[in-house]
């Protein structure tokens, strides 16, 4: 995919700099000097070429009193598709990767409570037919990356939180 200097630009404002307005894309188009319509298309165009999954907010779960964790299960191969499509069908569960190892199925969820927690790992169990392992973290580590697209930042960006 051919990305041209708008291109580069409007990455690199959207990946840490979105506005919070009632017209963002308009914002968007008043910075980089173009128009609302050429910004959402862009961003479509992002969207549909896989170089941008989502646009949306990035919150501080623990914040705002919700509970992590990292939870590891191992899967026959048999059971993968019925385990993954269980674990995805639940909206807090924000990454979930296939691995080769005898771990095979890694996810994070967030819940409100630890008990919802507990509810949710004990249905996908229930529903799988496979242990899933509990592994909540003892230290907080963030690594936030923005990658700098622009003409005169074209290196990535990476700093921890």
């Amino acid at each position: 995919m051919h990305l041209d200097d708008l291109d580069r630009r409007l990455l690199t404002i959207i990946q840490s700099s979105f506005p919070i307005v009632a017209e963002p894309y308009k914002q968007l188009a008043e910075t980089l000097g173009t128009t609302e319509s050429d910004v959402i298309e862009r961003v479509q165009r992002f969207k549909d070429d896989g170089l941008v999954r989502r646009i949306g907010g990035i919150f501080d779960s623990r914040a705002l009193g919700y509970k992590s964790t990292l939870c590891a299960m191992k899967v026959p191969a048999d059971k993968l598709d019925l385990a993954i499509e269980v674990v995805n069908s639940y909206p807090g569960v924000t990454h979930n990767y296939l691995r080769e190892h005898e771990f095979n199925l890694w996810f994070t969820l967030i819940t409100p409570s630890p008990e919802y927690m507990d509810k949710v790992l004990d249905e996908i169990r229930e529903k799988t037919g496979c242990e899933v392992h509990n592994l909540p973290a003892l230290r907080f580590f963030k690594i936030k990356v923005d990658f700098k697209l622009d003409k005169q930042s074209p290196t990535a960006a990476a700093a921890v939180e």
